[in-house]
Formats: C-alpha cells, sequence, structure tokens
C-alpha cells in the first residue's frame, strides 16, 4: 500500500517563534499526514507506532509529532503505551459491532434532525460531493471516494444543528476511521455499487427532506458497513492489500 507521506525530500517549514497561526497551521498539517498514514494501513493492526521513521519521513522533531499522536489518541485510532510510545489500536468484532451499531444511531438521529434546518445551499454542497464521490467511484479512487464520502457523512451531521451530537459523532467516527477505509478497500464491485445506490437514496430523501426516510436510510446504510468490516475483519490484514485499486 502506498505510503500516504510523501517522500518528497522537502521538510515542513518550522514555524518562527510567536507565529501562532504558522504554528498551528504546522500543527494541523502534521496531524492530517499522520492520519491518513495511519488510516491507509501503512502501519499494521496493534503495531508500533514507528516515531523515529515519521520524524525523518515528515523531517520534524518528536516533540511535534508526539502532539499529533496525542489528538490521534484521543481519536481512538491510536493508543498510548506509558514510557514505550504508541500502537494502533487493535478492534475486535465485538468491538466493532458496538461502535457501527451507535455510529447507525447517530447517523440517524442526525438525517432527521437535518432534514429539519438545513438549507438549499447545504443540499446543493452536498450534490456536489456526491457528484464527486461518483466520479472516484468510476475511476477506482479509493482514497478520494472515501475522503468525498467523509465528508457527505460529516456535512449531514453538521446540518443537524446539535452541537453534542457532532462531537459525539467526531469521536466515534475517528475509533472507526481506519476499519472503514481497509474494508472499503476489500470491498466487492458489487457492494460499492450498492453503497452507491444507497448513497444516491440518501440524496434523494435530503433533497425531499424526509426525515423518517432518511433516517432509516442511513441507520441501514451504516449497518452495511458493519458488516463489510466485520467481514474484512476476519479475511485478515491480507485482504485489503490484494483487492486495492491503484491510486493516481
Amino acid at each position: 500500500m502506498k505510503s500516504a507521506i510523501p517522500e518528497t525530500g522537502v521538510p515542513i517549514t518550522q514555524p518562527a517563534a510567536g507565529n501562532d497561526r504558522q504554528e498551528a497551521s504546522l500543527h494541523g498539517e502534521i496531524l492530517l499526514r499522520l492520519r491518513d498514514y495511519v488510516v491507509e494501513g501503512n502501519i499494521p493492526e496493534g503495531g508500533r507506532v514507528p516515531e523515529r521513521q515519521l520524524c525523518e519521513m515528515l523531517r520534524i522533531s518528536r516533540t511535534p509529532l508526539r502532539e499529533a499522536l496525542k489528538v490521534l489518541a484521543a481519536e481512538g485510532l491510536i493508543e498510548l503505551l506509558p514510557n514505550r510510545g504508541a500502537r494502533v489500536r487493535q478492534l475486535s468484532p465485538r468491538d466493532l459491532e458496538e461502535l457501527f451499531d451507535v455510529m447507525a444511531g447517530l447517523e440517524s438521529l442526525a438525517g432527521r434532525l437535518a432534514c429539519e434546518s438545513i438549507t438549499d445551499e447545504e443540499i446543493a454542497a452536498i450534490e456536489r460531493l456526491h457528484y464527486e464521490m461518483y466520479g472516484h467511484y468510476l475511476h477506482r479512487d479509493m482514497h478520494g471516494y472515501f475522503q468525498t464520502n467523509q465528508q457527505i457523512h460529516e456535512s449531514i451531521v453538521a446540518a443537524a444543528r446539535n452541537a453534542t451530537l457532532k462531537t459525539t459523532y467526531a469521536n466515534f467516527a475517528g475509533r472507526i476511521r481506519r476499519v472503514r477505509y481497509s474494508a472499503n478497500f476489500a470491498r466487492k464491485r458489487q457492494r460499492w455499487a450498492e453503497a452507491m445506490r444507497e448513497h444516491e437514496a440518501i440524496l434523494d430523501a435530503l433533497r425531499r427532506r424526509a426525515g423518517s426516510e432518511l433516517s432509516d436510510i442511513l441507520f441501514a446504510h451504516l449497518r452495511n458497513k458493519r458488516s463489510a468490516a466485520i467481514e474484512h475483519l476476519a479475511e485478515g490484514p491480507d485482504s485489503a492489500r490484494e483487492t486495492a485499486p491503484q491510486r493516481s
């Protein structure tokens, strides 16, 4: 699987002292690239995070790396080991069942609430994301598909106008982001087409502001994702690599 952190040889520029805005931007860039690296399966389940290697790849010191690792730990992607670094969190089938059921409930509620308050502009933005995702699907660009897919779901949650729901959703989404990505890679062509049809139904219900219908569709959609994730876990860590399309 290709590394999510390109080895361009260009270091991430360290900010000048006191430049809070530049420092925040640097932290965000490190976090984004490190999160992608973990989510895309470059470190095996339960594997130790290679801090020295990552520092060399990102051209940064261990201090900003460890700050980013703390965020990933809070998101549930990794576990911090006292005085022993960090490792990628390993989820059991039971963990996945529970997490996906909670996510299904959260997205179901978000869809119902979103239909009560979403604006025409927000629906248009989600529609644009939908067709962007469809383009990634046609080109078998899993990375682009996954990123856009996440934006669609997050946009629906944001449109619910419920801060507590949004925060809770983000917490649980982080914990299953990695397995959702790898399960998408291993997804059979037929199931991928089914997922696109489910998203067509999501968009249609959202356009009509059919809250009860959208709630049911989202719940079933997450249940289907749960099945795909558990099936992928049972197949073993190599299944995603064997079926993964090439990133362009």
